[in-house]
């Protein structure tokens, strides 16, 4: 009866320390959902002095950063840490592709996405951007460096080196202001990168998982991980940048907890603003000096406020917001097609439509993303529980 209660004690203080990135997803889920609900349905709205998609991604990529390494120490097994990142992600992004291409023959799949099979081997593997294809959600497009991450992060745990953030950091940010120099894109690309990137991933991880052969599997995942975020990444220096954000959070969790120092957050962060500066692959307007700059300053300034009130009381619908995140994240695109596809255009309609039909789109994604974690997210969650205690 004392373990047990200790143990949820500590999964209390645990879950309230943890509270406030759960408000910073809330934060950032709510800007990806704006920027394109504004762009759908109130362009007037739209701000363009930054960009609020690019703001939540790089918000969220502070999160993960700063979390995903501590996890992985924690857990001190990359069996369990891969079996937790697995039941956590790939159920809802299976079910979302599935409903996508389910209801294709009245919702078109975005012309971008090749009609092939090499567009079913990046996406089993999820690294769809950093090799060259489309996705068939726009907004997926974020995972692929998410798994870079979890993939580098890995590789570094193997070889007693995942304490280098601020190195980490650095590097990647040179590296991302190099690649904008010299790459112009990726050197590399087509079905063969995306069939080889399954195939090594599919054979990689099950090695990790089923603990054979785990630690050089993993190192071989890190750095053909790294290749395809240099040689396949539509953008390799924004690939590069986004990496080095997220080791800027992890870098930021060291220096929280004492072990490492600050300055190399600042030198990070300056080098990601310039940058896209001298980048021979940078038109779009929002990587333009002073768009991206305020993006991100305000995804830096938001995550420091959520540092310094980590202590406080987080709001209940911020706190819900950030535990739906990835639901929201992933079920509101497919819902503003539909509303794109057979409803008239809701940009040139009057204030008097466009504001409830706003509201009444926010309501149904958050519907939608509740129903998605009851019944996706949180069994699956279970199950991959289930699964690590089972493995010990």
């Amino acid at each position: 009866m004392t373990t047990t209660t200790l143990t949820a004690t500590s999964a209390t203080r645990g879950t309230a320390r943890l509270a406030w990135l759960d408000a910073l997803r809330g934060v950032a889920v709510v800007a990806v959902l704006a920027e394109h609900l504004l762009q759908a349905v109130l362009p007037a709205l739209r701000p363009y002095w930054f960009n609020m998609g690019i703001y939540g991604v790089l918000v969220f990529f502070l999160v993960s950063g700063y979390i995903i390494p501590a996890s992985l120490e924690r857990r001190g097994e990359l069996p369990d840490f891969w079996i937790s990142r697995i039941f956590r992600l790939y159920p809802l992004y299976l079910a979302i592709i599935g409903l996508v291409l389910a209801t294709s023959w009245w919702i078109p799949v975005r012309e971008a996405v090749p009609a092939d099979p090499s567009a079913v081997a990046a996406h089993a593997t999820m690294l769809i951007d950093v090799v060259g294809v489309a996705a068939v959600v726009d907004t997926m497009w974020t995972l692929s460096y998410e798994m870079v991450f979890y993939l580098v992060a890995a590789a570094l745990f193997t070889v007693r080196a995942h304490r280098r953030s601020n190195e980490m950091a650095v590097a990647f940010a040179v590296a991302a202001v190099l690649a904008g120099l010299f790459l112009s894109g990726a050197p590399l690309g087509g079905g063969a990168l995306a069939w080889v990137s399954c195939v090594v991933l599919a054979v990689g991880l099950a090695c990790v998982v089923l603990n054979r052969l785990a630690v050089p599997a993993s190192r071989v995942l890190g750095v053909g991980a790294l290749l395809l975020l240099v040689l396949g990444s539509r953008a390799p220096w924004l690939g590069l940048a986004l990496l080095a954000v997220m080791f800027t959070g992890t870098a930021l969790q060291r220096w929280e907890s004492g072990t490492g120092a600050l300055w190399p957050v600042g030198v990070t962060a300056t080098l990601v603003a310039l940058a896209p500066a001298w980048a021979v692959q940078a038109g779009w307007w929002w990587v333009q000096p002073g768009v991206w700059i305020t993006t991100l300053a305000l995804a830096a300034a938001t995550f420091a406020a959520g540092m310094a009130l980590r202590r406080r009381r987080v709001p209940r619908a911020l706190a819900w917001l950030g535990l739906v995140s990835y639901s929201i994240y992933l079920v509101h695109v497919p819902l503003l097609n539909v509303v794109n596809t057979y409803a008239w255009d809701l940009r040139f309609a009057s204030p008097l439509v466009q504001v409830p039909a706003a509201i009444a789109l926010t309501a149904a994604v958050l519907l939608a993303a509740w129903l998605a974690y009851r019944w996706i997210e949180l069994p699956a969650q279970r199950l991959g529980h289930l699964v690590r205690t089972r493995r010990r």
